[in-house]
């Protein structure tokens, strides 16, 4: 009886499980204008038991402080999946926003944007130089779409919305863009968007951005991972096996 138990768990761990994947990168800070939100990538990808996959969680971009720009957020990383850290946001008056998985926002004395990898993220908005008294900022590309610009005076463009996901087993916005500063009313950060951790998203000025996150997720008909490091949550539920990873580890099936 035991014998005949211990061949149909061998099968079963030996069949090849498709995982369902959602990898976030770090989102880029904020300076004057908002900072991107962090690469988004979702997709299936086919794994192997008994081998160790790699799981890095990208930590948010940090404001510089004064006039500078800061640096850009972190990337995620599941095997061989990488989401790219979200630019930052332009730092001062003659800076661009810094190419990232989505662009951070452009200053307003330059109005340079960041550009977005094509498949996780877009272009920040671009600023506007109406005088000392009614600049604008851009503000930070997300998942969804390009970060807004504005010629309105003193008014910042507003952060691009990210992606909702449910794979978790509730339904999250991820990777959205910070709002870009200005002299009276600054831009909102996107759906998604902001310093909250393990969302992604670009945040608002003079901010740091918000840390990524990695979530696998798998039939439960498959048997549990046989090892995890990086204290992943999971969870068993509708019929799916969940691991999310607030900081870096591993995955063994």
């Amino acid at each position: 009886m035991f014998a005949a138990l211990n061949q149909l768990l061998t099968r079963k761990r030996a069949a090849t499980p498709t995982v369902e994947y959602l990898v976030v990168a770090g989102g880029g800070p904020g300076g004057q204008a908002g900072g991107g939100g962090g690469g988004y990538l979702t997709g299936t990808l086919s794994v192997s038991p008994s081998t160790p996959y790699t799981v890095t969680v990208g930590a948010g971009g940090v404001f510089a402080g004064g006039a500078n720009r800061g640096t850009n957020g972190g990337n995620s990383v599941f095997s061989s999946i990488t989401a790219t850290g979200g630019g930052a946001g332009g730092g001062n008056d003659f800076d661009a926003g810094a190419n990232g998985g989505s662009g951070g926002g452009g200053a307003y004395a330059t109005g340079g944007a960041g550009t977005g990898v094509s498949g996780q993220g877009f272009a920040g908005g671009t600023g506007n130089n109406g005088g000392a008294t009614t600049y604008n900022s851009g503000g930070g590309g997300g998942a969804s779409g390009v970060g807004g610009s504005t010629t309105t005076p003193s008014v910042g463009g507003n952060g691009a919305n990210g992606l909702a996901s449910s794979i978790s087993g509730t339904s999250t916005y991820y990777a959205g863009g910070g709002g870009g500063g200005a002299f009276s009313v600054p831009g909102t950060n996107g759906l998604g968007g902001g310093a909250t951790a393990n969302r992604g998203g670009g945040s608002g000025t003079n901010t740091n951005g918000g840390s990524g996150i990695v979530i696998i997720r798998y039939a439960d008909t498959y048997p549990a991972a046989t090892a995890t490091t990086g204290s992943p949550t999971i969870t068993v539920a509708g019929g799916y096996r969940v691991y999310s990873w607030a900081s870096s580890g591993s995955l063994t099936l």
